[in-house]
C-alpha cells in the first residue's frame, strides 16, 4: 500500500479522510496523493472549458493549487511525501484516471452521509467511487485523531469470488496487525442453516494463512442492520465488505448495500469491488 489517493473539496469532511489517510502513511511509508477535482461552472457546447474562458479557468486552476499548498502545509502531513494534483474533469471519471495513472493502493473519502446535500463533491460522489472503483475505498465519516484497525469485519457470503478482493484486504489488515472478524449475515430473505454458513466461512478462512480471527453466523432483518449491529456489538474499527457495483447480478452484497453502509454507518467502511 505504497500509494494513497485522498480527493478533497477542501471540505471537513475530505480532511477527516486527509487525517486518516496521514496516519496510515506513516504507519506504512506510503505517499499521499490529493486531488481536487476542478468542475468549471455553465457548461456550453465547448467540451473542454464549457461556457468559462481561458483566463477565468486559469484563475481557477490557481486558486485551486493555491488551497492545496495550504492542504499539505498541514502539521499532520509532516514527514509524508505529498504530490499535488488539480485536475479539471468530472470527478468519478477524473478519480478513475488518476487512480490508474499513479497506480494507486488506496482510496481514502471522506462522507457526510445520507443527512447532506446530496449534489456536493463528498457525499454522492463517494457512494459512486465505491460502486465503481476497482481499487479499495475507505470512507471516513468522522474525525478519528487515532485511527485504529486493530479488529476488522469482514462480512460476505464467501463465494469464491470474494477471494480476489479479500486478498487487498489482508494487505491492509497486515500494516496495523488486525484481528479479521469474518461475519455471515443472515436474514429471512437469505437465510442459511448454521451448518451451512459455517463450513462455507471455514473453507474461505482455509485458503489464506490466518492466525488472528473470529467466525459468526448473526441473524437481523436485513444485510445492512446486520453488519451494522455486529459491528458495534464488537466494537468493530472497520466494517469491510465486497461490492459488485450497480452492474452486477442481484446478490448477497450489492451496490446498494455498499452504499448503504457508506452512508449510516458510523465507523469507517472500506470496499472491494469484485
Amino acid at each position: 500500500m505504497k500509494r494513497i489517493l485522498v480527493p478533497t473539496d477542501f471540505s471537513e469532511h475530505a480532511e477527516d479522510a486527509l487525517k486518516v489517510a496521514a496516519q496510515i502513511a506513516k504507519k506504512n511509508n506510503s505517499e499521499i496523493i490529493i486531488l481536487h477535482m476542478l468542475e468549471l461552472p455553465h457548461q456550453t457546447n465547448d467540451a473542454i472549458l464549457g461556457g468559462v474562458s481561458i483566463p477565468e479557468s486559469m484563475l481557477f486552476m490557481k486558486k485551486a493549487n493555491e488551497m492545496l499548498d495550504q492542504v499539505s502545509e498541514k502539521p499532520y502531513l509532516d514527514g509524508i511525501e505529498v504530490t499535488e494534483i488539480v485536475k479539471m474533469d468530472k470527478p468519478i471519471h477524473g478519480i478513475t484516471q488518476i487512480s490508474k495513472e499513479h497506480n494507486i493502493d488506496l482510496i481514502v473519502m471522506g462522507s457526510h452521509g445520507s443527512s447532506g446535500v446530496e449534489e456536493l463533491f463528498i457525499g454522492s460522489n463517494t457512494e459512486k467511487v465505491v460502486r465503481n472503483s476497482d481499487i479499495p475505498v475507505l470512507v471516513i465519516k468522522k474525525d478519528i485523531s487515532d485511527f485504529n484497525a486493530a479488529n476488522i469485519v469482514f462480512a460476505s457470503d464467501f463465494s469464491e469470488e470474494a477471494k480476489k478482493p479479500f486478498e487487498k484486504l489482508l494487505n491492509f489488515t497486515k500494516i496495523f496487525d488486525s484481528k479479521i472478524h469474518f461475519v455471515n449475515i443472515c436474514t429471512p430473505n437469505s437465510f442459511k442453516p448454521t451448518h451451512v454458513a459455517e463450513k462455507a466461512i471455514n473453507e474461505f478462512v482455509d485458503q489464506f494463512n490466518i492466525s488472528n480471527y473470529t467466525t459468526q453466523t448473526y441473524n437481523d432483518t436485513n444485510i445492512e442492520k446486520g453488519i451494522i449491529n455486529f459491528s458495534n456489538r464488537i466494537n468493530a474499527d472497520i466494517i469491510g465488505m465486497c461490492t459488485h457495483g450497480r452492474t452486477g447480478f442481484a446478490h448477497f452484497f450489492n451496490g446498494s448495500i455498499s452504499e448503504g453502509l457508506v452512508n449510516h454507518a458510523v465507523r469507517p467502511v472500506i470496499t472491494l469491488k469484485v
